[in-house]
């Protein structure tokens, strides 16, 4: 990985310890990359009340737009664990977290990188649009 992925990776794995996941059990961190270079962490947070809780993502993705609203998002790592163990494969993000990934490459003006990093293999995608076909932009 390039030295600025290596570092986002990272803090997604960091973010992974900040889950509150007592029902899964699938720990899940994202950290995403502002154009200013500020890296901002979040991570799952499950609730007994489903489906109150948030995905990693839109927890990091929430929070650098609200503390940072004339920031663009430029890059995107997530990686999940279990049992304190990084998985072997990529964590890919839900539905609803590609969409809200989408809507803030749009707000941005520029392409998202998404890194998916998992123990055996990573992941890397240019922009949104490459998991996410026919975004959902009509409104």
């Amino acid at each position: 990985l390039e030295p600025q992925d290596r570092e986002l990776a990272e803090a997604a794995i960091e973010a992974t310890k900040g889950s509150y996941a007592p029902y899964s059990g699938f720990n899940v961190g994202a950290a995403v990359r502002l154009d200013s270079g500020l890296i901002i962490k979040g991570s799952n947070q499950e609730n007994a009340a489903y489906p109150s809780g948030t995905c990693a993502e839109r927890t990091a993705m929430f929070y650098a737009s609200a503390a940072y609203p004339d920031n663009a998002m430029v890059s995107i790592a997530v990686t999940a664990s279990q049992n304190g163990n990084l998985c072997v494969n990529p964590a890919t993000p839900c539905g609803a977290c590609r969409q809200v990934m989408a809507q803030y490459q749009t707000k941005g003006g520029r392409p998202m990188s998404i890194l998916l990093v998992g123990d055996g293999k990573i992941w890397k995608f240019e922009k949104v649009d490459d998991i996410l076909p026919l975004i959902f932009d009509s409104i």
